[in-house]
């Protein structure tokens, strides 16, 4: 693997890793309330 594919692959790894930081909690709370709203 050439090191520009490997900066290539880096890059696409901590973009998703980015939006997985925000996107988890996210859909924690999400999923909580809409549990919450289920449950009354």
């Amino acid at each position: 693997m050439s090191s520009q594919d490997m900066k290539s692959a880096n890059s696409t790894y901590d973009s998703f890793i980015a939006t997985l930081k925000w996107s988890v909690p996210l859909l924690a709370v999400i999923t909580a309330i809409v549990v919450i709203v289920i449950a009354d």
